[in-house]
């Protein structure tokens, strides 16, 4: 992507991301519909349907070519990244929007033929812009985020994770998890993974370890954290499919692959 494209792709996706978050701080003084999804852990409001009709809207209204991947259904049926791909969770959190009115973000991943492009996420009630160019940084309000200490050890990190992945399930061996938790300085668990990113890009934690996260859960981030020096993979080391649901790790690439090595066993499913 030429660089000029590039920055005039930033500068309209951060105004349109930057309205609304103005409009979804508005809308919690208002009543909002709250529904469930698969389960009543995966929860869907109308304002997340909103944000995504609008970012959606304003894309299509200048570049009606580009393609659209919203977690909310309001964009293309996308089923390759060819061209120009803007993938958009409208709101990264929604639990944390709804329950506390804080922790939650927008996302929004800029993809040119399958290559991360731009990220941006927004922390909306921090009024916190998090943002990625490809070959140029990552940057926090404006300005530009040091780079990842590669001489980090995993027994000084702090890692973020649900705590799900520590008591059994189908997707891992979780006493394997309990050695990783008695390794490391310690865990914590934010609630949205598009901040749990940004926060491994800015040295907040180290890592963040999921097993399930949907192509607008990350997109954004993996831009991010790779300009901030760190790595993103699937569980396994294999590389992400930004088409499909993966298991993820980003972290500082000095703990990457004594993670996965040593602490990261996952079932056949």
């Amino acid at each position: 992507m030429k660089d000029e494209t590039k920055y005039e792709l930033f500068n309209q996706a951060r105004q349109w991301i930057l309205e609304a978050g103005e409009e979804i701080r508005k809308s919690l003084d208002k009543p909002y519909q709250v529904d469930t999804k698969k389960d009543r852990k995966d929860l869907v409001t109308d304002v997340d349907k909103q944000t995504e009709q609008f970012l959606t809207r304003q894309i299509k209204s200048i570049y009606p070519h580009h393609k659209v991947m919203g977690e909310e259904g309001f964009g293309d049926e996308v089923t390759s990244l060819d061209g120009v791909v803007w993938i958009v969770d409208p709101i990264d959190g929604t639990m944390n929007f709804v329950n506390q009115q804080r922790n939650f973000a927008i996302s929004v991943g800029i993809y040119e033929n399958g290559a991360g492009q731009i990220g941006v996420i927004y922390d909306v009630m921090a009024d916190v812009l998090y943002y990625g160019l490809k070959h140029e940084g990552a940057y926090k309000n404006g300005e530009r985020i040091k780079r990842l200490d590669h001489n980090r050890k995993l027994e000084d990190a702090l890692i973020g994770m649900n705590s799900f992945w520590s008591v059994p399930n189908r997707r891992l061996d979780e006493t394997k998890i309990h050695q990783l938790i008695r390794k490391v300085r310690g865990t914590r668990s934010y609630g949205s993974a598009a901040l749990e990113f940004a926060y491994v890009a800015e040295g907040i934690i180290d890592a963040y370890i999921t097993m399930r996260l949907a192509p607008w859960d990350v997109a954004a981030g993996v831009i991010i954290v790779e300009e901030a020096g760190g790595v993103t993979t699937q569980a396994n080391g294999h590389p992400i499919d930004m088409l499909q649901t993966n298991s993820i790790i980003t972290c500082n690439p000095s703990i990457h692959r004594e993670i996965i090595d040593g602490y990261i066993k996952l079932k056949p499913i």
